[in-house]
């Protein structure tokens, strides 16, 4: 395929914060046309239209997908939450199952197709894992749905004329409300929070979190990332770990997000905000009439399961990004900044008081 050469992606997830966040960067590149695949649909616009579709359903996967001929690049960032890590194999596999199976044999072209892993492929939500994580080290006892997904795509690819790549963020922050891992969100409403009921921000993890050693990937540049590594011949069959390049405590950042909200940072308390927070649904409520903000629902912008998990991470969590240096990305971001940054577009979208 010609560089120039016009190209369509498949974003499989687009609503959710790295669909989101690779649509709108997709959308601003002079040789891509997007179509984006969630349950709900979206917003058409100039060069991006979506089909809602559910992947768990195969019949009506293949009906709603089944004539994209014009795809050249399926982006799969689609995800299904369960109970447990053992159950969350079937729904995640199949979806991506259901979604190749559709897509394949219309899309002539197809050149390349992109998987959305985690740093779950290591060990990392088991418990302390070994640090920094390479892409080189050898896999964990099953289950686990990424490794699952990789080794479809590695049968399939043999098979096929197309090329796959694997990403492997840390946790990723970006706007994107209605996600169940959405840190910022969890950070920027329990610190609203906070300020509303008078009272200082306290970290709310285990002891040992405050001071463990990790990362985060910002959405935009996990969004560079991946349409680099779709493109670059030398990335094909490769994967890709993908954080903002910095490494950080929540001990050192934790004072200064406090800050930024205008409260005092106290003494860490261990509280898990799953518990903590299922009774403040009137207190956003109240909020959302009383400072005007957008009409999101409590669970649109509330993601405390996913809080407690980070927040209970009493281990370093970080892995070797010079893989993705050498093959040639070299973008960065300070996650400091990030998190402001994201602050800021909650406060300007009405997502959190001003």
């Amino acid at each position: 395929m010609n560089a120039n050469e016009t190209k369509t992606a498949l974003v499989i997830g687009a609503n959710g914060v790295i669909g989101g966040n690779l649509i709108e960067h997709l959308a601003k590149l002079p040789d891509w046309n997007v179509i984006g695949v969630s349950r709900r649909g979206g917003e058409s616009s100039k060069n991006v239209r979506y089909i809602p579709v559910d992947l768990l359903d195969a019949d009506a996967s293949k009906e709603a997908l089944s004539g994209l001929s014009e795809v050249t690049h399926l982006f799969y960032a689609a995800y299904q939450d369960r109970p447990t890590w053992a159950e969350l194999v079937q729904p995640n596999l199949a979806m991506l199952v259901n979604a190749v199976d559709a897509v394949e044999p219309a899309a002539r072209r197809l050149r390349h197709i992109s998987l959305m892993q985690g740093y779950k492929v290591y060990g990392a939500h088991l418990g302390p894992f070994k640090t920094p994580a390479k892409e080189s080290d050898d896999r964990h006892m099953p289950p686990e749905f990424n490794i699952e997904q990789q080794q479809f795509l590695e049968r399939r690819a043999k098979k096929s004329g197309w090329t796959w790549s694997a990403l492997r963020p840390s946790v990723v922050c970006g706007f994107g409300l209605g996600n169940p891992m959405n840190l910022a969100a969890v950070i920027a409403v329990y610190a609203s929070f906070s300020k509303e009921l008078g009272i200082p921000l306290r970290f709310p993890g285990k002891p040992g979190a405050y001071r463990s050693l990790l990362e985060m990937t910002d959405a935009g540049l996990l969004a560079k990332a991946t349409v680099w590594a779709a493109t670059e011949p030398s990335c094909a069959n490769q994967a890709f770990n993908i954080a903002n390049g910095d490494l950080f405590r929540w001990s050192e950042l934790w004072p200064k997000i406090a800050a930024y909200f205008g409260l005092e940072a106290a003494d860490p308390l261990p509280m898990p905000l799953g518990e903590t927070m299922r009774d403040k649904e009137p207190l956003w409520n109240d909020m959302v009439e009383r400072y005007g903000l957008a009409p999101f629902s409590y669970a649109d912008v509330s993601s405390w399961g996913f809080g407690d998990f980070v927040f209970g991470w009493d281990y370093d969590f970080f892995a070797d990004g010079s893989k993705a240096r050498r093959f040639g990305f070299h973008e960065f971001v300070d996650t400091e900044a990030m998190f402001f940054g994201i602050f800021d577009d909650f406060r300007q979208r009405g997502i959190i008081p001003a």
